[in-house]
């Protein structure tokens, strides 16, 4: 129990530092990305610092939930597969603890930060969110620094529009100015010019003053009451002139309540119960649109320039309108066909704009179930981004910065990619809004239980010679046995029927090479049509085995050594999938299929005649030694 302890505390003095460590790593990257998203409202306003580290703040608690799933997957990455480049999880299983065991302690400390992340997202997010936003939307509308460049004309006061072609930085004096005025109307301009002046703000921030000096100006005075040819103006010459403009320089924040009444700001409880009261809402809304649509638009109506003599001949409980319409001359006709028309146009407008109300309160609903839905998403993935990190980890054993990192980024991209495709098409309403939360979530699930299960059977699945190996084995590349004298034999090898033996083995694959060396299977009509496959290989192969077991009983070290120079052959082999003409040649007329395989075939074939006939030629070898042994 004592060792139990003193593991799990050593486990979590590795984890800890490591997790620490990575989310500030994340945490600051997400942040850099916030930043870089939104640096055109921050730059070029005057923000003070503490406005700037307010915003950063809020925007740091915001990102957690971003942040926190990659840090849990990297941390847990990097531990195990550090304690596996170190031996540490084979010394640990040495003992007897499972994987399963040694994760323990780290499953519990993952569980209580989901726990956590619940409550954060709960408690902290809603505030920090709306305040974060509050932030924004203050700095987006708070007026740009006024630093008005040369040479181009600065657009960034409201109604004026100034040109300066040159500037004296140390006075600050402004030479050949020009100012548009068109804080009244477009048509009602005023254009000043002057030789220089000066600009400051003023001491409250929410003017500008302006000295102008030698200029002139020009002023349209033109009323609803003027006549559009004679628009009279004023001209005006001054040596000094002083002009005050509209400019708050101010940051003025906006109002808390506004952000906080909307889905960003509220908790579990709000959200639940502004969903129950929108969707009573709408419900209501809904049915009376339908109501009115039924009433109006389909059972209400009426054919009013029709004679009276007419409508009394069709008194009836429903009226053929057909035939009260063929009644008609032309000009009655257009009349009504345009009415019905232009009744049909506004009715169809009307429900466009309805229905455009109804997309707007459904949109809001599902907003808010989305919100509702990510209080639990994150912790979800927490749990789920170490379930596949720590077994990761233990499978490639491989610490550090390196491959962890690849393979966390690599996974962490697909888990983004996922889920802002499924957030998307819960907000437009292509998917449930359950289906389109939980998508990462249900896909990134059974890869951590996949891992898990590898990691508890220690599964070579990130092992590459394990995959070399194997192409190997389908391509036929062969490696050569070694054998060694048997410490215990049986059986002694009698030399003469080993040879009898050999020359038998020899005349089978002297055999074998004669059918397989036929030219009917070089070609590729041929190999599907006949079904063509070179028989005997699985029989030529056990022989192949049971003779080097036997050669392995022989106390001759030049046996041996002459066993040694065999090669390993595999029963592996692509033969024709055709089992009648007529099947070979449709197989065969599937070119993306039958190429890729004929050439696979070709290429094994290949190799496999090659091994043989270096095996025929040990075989001549061994009986040559077995004849003078």
């Amino acid at each position: 129990m004592f060792h139990i302890k003193r593991l799990y505390t050593f486990i979590l003095q590795t984890f800890i530092p490591v997790f620490a460590m990575t989310f500030l790593i994340c945490l600051f990257i997400v942040l850099m990305q916030f930043l870089w998203r939104y640096v055109d409202e921050m730059v070029g306003k005057g923000l003070e610092m503490s406005v700037l580290g307010e915003l950063f703040l809020y925007a740091a608690l915001t990102l957690v939930p971003t942040a926190l799933p990659l840090a849990i997957l990297l941390a847990s990455l990097m531990t195990f597969g550090n304690m596996g480049e170190r031996l540490e999880l084979l010394a640990m299983k040495a003992a007897g603890v499972s994987l399963i065991k040694i994760m323990s302690p780290l499953i519990i400390l993952v569980s209580m930060i989901s726990f956590g992340a619940f409550f954060f997202q709960e408690k902290v997010m809603p505030v920090a969110q709306v305040k974060m936003y509050t932030l924004l939307y203050s700095m987006r509308h708070k007026s740009p620094e006024l630093d008005i460049p040369e040479g181009v004309f600065y657009k960034e006061i409201d109604g004026y529009n100034i040109y300066i072609k040159r500037k004296n930085h140390e006075t600050g004096m402004l030479y050949d100015m020009m100012i548009y005025d068109i804080s009244s109307s477009f048509e009602d301009m005023a254009v000043i010019v002057a030789d220089s002046g000066k600009m400051k703000m003023r001491d409250d921030k929410k003017a500008l003053l302006l000295t102008l000096w030698s200029g002139e100006s020009f002023e349209n005075l033109k009323d609803q009451r003027t006549a559009k040819a004679n628009v009279p103006y004023r001209r005006e010459s001054f040596s000094r002139k002083d002009i005050t403009i509209e400019f708050d320089a101010n940051f003025n924040r906006m109002d808390e309540s506004v952000m906080s009444n909307r889905y960003i700001g509220k908790n579990m409880n709000q959200l639940q119960s502004s969903i129950d009261s929108l969707t009573m809402r709408r419900d209501s809304i809904a049915g009376t649109y339908s109501g009115n649509l039924k009433t109006y638009a389909y059972f209400r109506g009426s054919i009013k320039d029709i004679n009276d003599s007419i409508m009394q001949e069709k008194k009836m409980a429903i009226a053929n309108f057909d035939s009260i319409y063929n009644t008609l001359t032309i000009r009655p006709k257009q009349d009504i066909t345009n009415k019905a028309m232009l009744k049909a146009a506004n009715i169809k407008q009307d429900y466009e704009f309805k229905a455009a109300l109804q997309k707007d309160e459904d949109k809001e609903i599902r907003r808010h179930e989305i919100e509702l839905h990510r209080k639990f998403t994150l912790s979800f993935a927490c749990l789920i981004f170490f379930f596949i990190g720590a077994p990761l980890g233990a499978i490639i054993k491989k610490g550090g910065m390196g491959l962890p990192v690849i393979i966390s980024v690599l996974l962490f991209i697909v888990y983004y990619i996922i889920d802002n495709i499924g957030f998307k098409m819960a907000r437009d309403g292509e998917m449930s809004v359950f289906e389109g939360i939980w998508l990462s979530s249900g896909i990134l699930l059974p890869m951590g239980v996949f891992f898990t299960y590898k990691a508890v059977n220690d599964s070579t699945l990130f092992n590459p010679e394990v995959y070399i190996a194997k192409v190997k084995e389908v391509i036929g590349l062969r490696k050569k046995f070694v054998f060694k004298k048997k410490e215990v034999i049986i059986e002694t090898l009698n030399n003469n029927e080993f040879k009898h033996e050999v020359e038998t083995f020899n005349k089978a694959c002297l055999d074998y090479l004669a059918q397989a060396e036929d030219p009917k299977s070089i070609s590729f009509i041929n190999f599907y049509t006949n079904a063509y496959t070179p028989k005997g290989l699985g029989d030529l192969v056990t022989e192949y085995n049971i003779l080097l077991d036997k050669g392995s009983n022989s106390d001759s070290l030049v046996i041996l050594k002459q066993l040694s120079e065999y090669k390993q052959l595999f029963k592996i082999s692509f033969s024709s999938p055709a089992t009648s003409k007529t099947v070979g040649l449709i197989i065969a007329c599937i070119l993306p299929l039958s190429v890729p395989y004929y050439i696979l075939a070709f290429v094994k074939r290949k190799v496999r005649i090659k091994a043989i006939k270096e095996i025929v030629e040990n075989n001549k070898a061994m009986i040559k030694t077995l004849n003078n042994v």
